[in-house]
C-alpha cells in the first residue's frame, strides 16, 4: 500500500507561529504590528536601525531590534491604566534599515536618507526609531529637520549623558549627537531639553558647553526632588517656540537595577514610571513627531528585561497617541 508524501496530512506539525499558544481574545503586540505594505497610510511606525560599532565602549547595541521585537510576544494591546486598546491603530514595523559592514559614515548617510524617503511618502508618520547606539539620532533629527524646511524643531533628550563629547579625541561616537546638532546649527541650543543627567557620568567642560549653548538641563535628582510633571511642565515651556518636537531617549537614563541591559548603566537614575508617564503625556501632543530609544544591549541584559521595558516605553508613548487622535476626532 503506498503511503502518502503529504505533509499536510501529519497531525500537529505546524510552522512555529501557527504551533504557539494563542488565546483568542487576546491581541499580542507582535500579531498587531504586521510588517508594513508599503502603501498602507499610517500614524506611526517602528524602525530598527542596527547600529553599534560607533560606541565608544563595547556595545551589542545593534542587536536591540531583534530583541524589541522578540519582547513584542510578551505584551498585549491593552492598558486598563491608560484606558486604551491600540489594536485599531494603525501602526506598522516598517522593518530596518540596512547598514554597511564597515562604513560607518555611509550608514548614517543610509539612516538620513531612508527616514527622510519615509518622511517623504507618509508626511503624517510619526517614526518610533529603536536604534543602536545614540550616534544614530544624529542623521534622525537631519532626515526630521529636513522633512520640515521652515520649522523650528526642539528636542526633549532624555539620557544620563550630555552626549557633546569633543571630535578630536575620537570623531563621530555614540557620545557626539548633542554636538553634532549644536555645531550643525540645525537645532537651538535654547530648543533643548535634557532631563534625567547624572553626576560622576559627565565630565565639566561638557556641562559647561551645553550650558553655553542655551541647552536647558534636569539632573536625575531634579527629576527626584520635583517630580516628572514639574520637569516635563518646564521642558514643554522651553521648546514652547519649536513647532515640532523630537524625543531621544536613550534607556540608560533609567537606573540600572531597571535596565541592567545598557552599555553604561548606573544608580541614581529615573525610575520606570517616570518615564512611562513622562512618553504617555508626550505622546498625547500633537508637537511631538517622532521619537527614538537607544543604547540598548541585549547580549549583556537579563532575560531580555531592558528591551521589554523600552516596549514598555514605546506602547505607552502610543497609548497617548491613541488619545490624541480621540482629541482631534
Amino acid at each position: 500500500m503506498m503511503q502518502s508524501n503529504r505533509t499536510d496530512e501529519i497531525p500537529y506539525l505546524h510552522s512555529p507561529e501557527q504551533a504557539m499558544f494563542r488565546d483568542q481574545l487576546e491581541m499580542k503586540v507582535a500579531h498587531w504590528l504586521r510588517p508594513w505594505d508599503r502603501t498602507e497610510q499610517l500614524l506611526a511606525g517602528v524602525i530598527g536601525v542596527p547600529l553599534s560599532k560607533p560606541s565608544i565602549s563595547h556595545s551589542g547595541a545593534s542587536t536591540t531590534p531583534a530583541a524589541v521585537r522578540a519582547a513584542f510576544r510578551s505584551f498585549t494591546t491593552y492598558s486598563m491604566e491608560y484606558e486604551v486598546d491600540l489594536q485599531t491603530m494603525p501602526v506598522r514595523d516598517l522593518g530596518d534599515i540596512q547598514m554597511h559592514v564597515t562604513d560607518l559614515a555611509e550608514c548614517h548617510r543610509r539612516i538620513e536618507a531612508g527616514l527622510y524617503g519615509l518622511l517623504q511618502a507618509q508626511p503624517q508618520l510619526v517614526p518610533i526609531i529603536f536604534g543602536g547606539d545614540h550616534s544614530t539620532t544624529f542623521p534622525s533629527v537631519k532626515a526630521f529637520a529636513q522633512s520640515r524646511p521652515g520649522q523650528k524643531i526642539g528636542i526633549i533628550h532624555f539620557d544620563a549623558h550630555h552626549d557633546v563629547r569633543n571630535f578630536e579625541d575620537g570623531g563621530v561616537t555614540n557620545g557626539t549627537p548633542f554636538r553634532s546638532l549644536l555645531e550643525s546649527g540645525l537645532i537651538e541650543g535654547r530648543h533643548i531639553v535634557q532631563i534625567g543627567i547624572r553626576g560622576f557620568m559627565n565630565a565639566k567642560p561638557y556641562h559647561e558647553y551645553v550650558k553655553s549653548k542655551g541647552v536647558h538641563v534636569y539632573s536625575s535628582r531634579d527629576v527626584r526632588r520635583l517630580g516628572i510633571e514639574a520637569v516635563l511642565d518646564q521642558a514643554l515651556e522651553w521648546t514652547a517656540e519649536a513647532d515640532v518636537l523630537y524625543v531621544s531617549f536613550d534607556v540608560d537614563v533609567i537606573d540600572q537595577a531597571y535596565a541592567p541591559g545598557c552599555p553604561a548603566i548606573g544608580t541614581g537614575g529615573l525610575q520606570p514610571w517616570d518615564a512611562l508617564d513622562a512618553l504617555y503625556r508626550l505622546g498625547q501632543l500633537e508637537r511631538v513627531q517622532a521619537i527614538d530609544f537607544v543604547c540598548i544591549d541585549p547580549t549583556v541584559d537579563v532575560r531580555n528585561v531592558t528591551s521589554r521595558l523600552a516596549v514598555q516605553f514605546m506602547l505607552s508613548f502610543l497609548s497617548g497617541m491613541a488619545h490624541r487622535e480621540e482629541q482631534a476626532k
